[in-house]
């Protein structure tokens, strides 16, 4: 019985970031390549059941753009530092350490440990690359592998096929994998989940607001719907990150809206949190925005997206009701 590998070396990155290697981002570029990438393993049918990432920025943020993209939790990558910066035998040690019943893995790493790995597992069986490269950045290497990877010698894997992002559409179809429709963004981002988080302070209620992520309006929490996360959870993620709070997030939405962008319609729905935890501005993930506890009547004139002024009065009134 045969395993599979799926070796992805990361995405594009930005050299023009000041910041050390280990922490050197994705370009737009790197990422689209990324997410480009997993739809087409999910139309492929070639979803792994296991993946491991190098825990430098662009790597597990490729890691976690391909995995949305394939529609899974990207919350399940297992991170393991041995991976970066790796030498041959440090690639085969963690493949070795792969569970067992994992039966197809994809790794996630940097070059030239990737490159070298392949070229490893599949000895003298690569069509030579008419660049002279063999592993461009976000490029994906699938192999045939045996059952059993302690000790893997060089031949022992047999190269199933090379993709590389650019053979791929630029776009992405929707509403799934195989639609026909496309879009700018993976089908994912079209639909996205908001809170609106509230306390009540001697029996009145208050309302939280945060600076918009360019700081140029007020907004409530909001963001895209991770695949493998429910509406609210996606929802209470973005509160944590954007607003510094956690709390219970209501199962049922206040309402939804619509907006404009990456060439289409985005569908965002709204749903109370009742704030019962404040995270301290060194614990804030996105402390620069700034935050405002304000009453309902506040609220419903700092917020920018009108759709939301009824929604924060409805809300108000339940809570005045008891």
């Amino acid at each position: 019985m045969t395993r599979e590998l799926l070796i992805l070396r990361h995405g594009k990155s930005d050299w023009g970031e000041d910041v050390e290697d280990f922490q050197r981002p994705l370009k737009d570029r790197g990422k689209r390549a990324a997410q480009r990438m997993g739809v087409w393993l999910e139309q492929q049918e070639l979803l792994p059941d296991y993946i491991v990432s190098s825990p430098a920025e662009r790597a597990i943020e490729t890691a976690r753009k391909i995995a949305k993209a394939m529609g899974m939790d990207s919350r399940q990558i297992k991170q393991e530092r041995a991976i970066y910066a790796a030498s041959l035998s440090e690639l085969l040690e963690v493949l070795e350490n792969c569970p067992h019943k994992a039966r197809r893995v994809m790794i996630v790493g940097h070059n030239p440990g990737l490159e070298t790995l392949v070229v490893h597992l599949a000895e003298g069986r690569i069509p030579p690359p008419s660049d002279g490269n063999l592993m461009p950045t976000a490029t994906l290497a699938r192999l045939s592998m045996p059952d059993d990877w302690r000790g893997l010698k060089a031949g022992s894997g047999e190269l199933v096929s090379i993709t590389r992002p650019k053979s791929l559409p630029k776009k992405f179809p929707f509403p799934d994998c195989r639609g026909k429709e496309s879009r700018d963004r993976p089908a994912y981002y079209y639909t996205q989940s908001s809170v609106i988080p509230y306390r009540l302070r001697d029996g009145e209620p208050e309302i939280l607001v945060v600076m918009s992520s360019q700081k140029k309006h007020w907004v409530v929490p909001k963001g895209i719907s991770d695949p493998g996360m429910t509406l609210q959870e996606s929802a209470a993620k973005e509160a944590r990150e954007e607003a510094g709070v956690e709390g219970e997030v209501e199962s049922l939405p206040l309402g939804s809206y619509k907006y404009e962008k990456w060439g289409a319609e985005c569908t965002v729905h709204i749903y109370p949190m009742r704030v019962s935890h404040v995270l301290s501005e060194e614990d804030w993930e996105e402390r620069h925005r700034g935050r405002q506890w304000l009453n309902p009547k506040q609220a419903m004139q700092k917020v920018r997206q009108s759709q939301l002024k009824p929604m924060i009065e409805a809300l108000a009134k339940r809570l005045a009701a008891g």
